[in-house]
């Protein structure tokens, strides 16, 4: 067993990728939310010095159809990583349940059989006030954080595409 660390030690630091493409898909249902998702990745982009034409934002109506907006784009062979960002609010009935586990299974199948990382951007909260902490409240803003991953997966794709 190989006990080299492949690439740079963890640090606050993103690596530095180039041409990097990235789509981001946003449900429009809790959109107050999403939308503040999509700004907070996008800051991380801007950040980083991407392009505009390097990212790409697209809108599906509600977190299920998340995992088929990603799939399109994945066959579209044009992202580098694809982010996706959803709010799911939990509710009286199992809805939440079977909207949760939907999205959560697909992208989960989708990162498994694809070549490209598909992060997972949806918030799966109790009420609003948790959804508004973590899209820019006092727990930060998840869409960043969801970009960050994005670069740092990518990185990983490249490194491992090296060896």
């Amino acid at each position: 067993m190989s006990t080299a660390t492949k690439g740079a030690a963890p640090s606050g630091e993103l690596p530095k990728v180039e041409n990097m493409r990235v789509a981001i898909v946003a449900a429009e249902w809790n959109g107050h939310i999403t939308s503040a998702l999509t700004e907070g990745a996008l800051g991380v982009f801007r950040s980083q010095n991407f392009a505009d034409d390097q990212v790409d934002v697209f809108h599906v109506p509600g977190a299920v159809e998340l995992t088929f907006a990603a799939s399109q784009l994945i066959e579209a062979s044009l992202y580098d990583a694809v982010i996706v960002f959803g709010c799911v609010i939990r509710g009286g009935t199992p809805h939440f349940d079977y909207v949760c586990q939907s999205v959560t299974q697909g992208v989960t199948s989708l990162n498994a059989d694809c070549d490209i990382p598909v992060i997972f951007g949806v918030l799966t909260v109790d009420n609003e006030q948790d959804a508004l902490d973590r899209a820019g409240g006092v727990l930060g803003n998840k869409g960043a954080e969801a970009a960050e991953a994005a670069i740092k997966m990518h990185d990983f794709v490249c490194k491992v595409k090296e060896l």
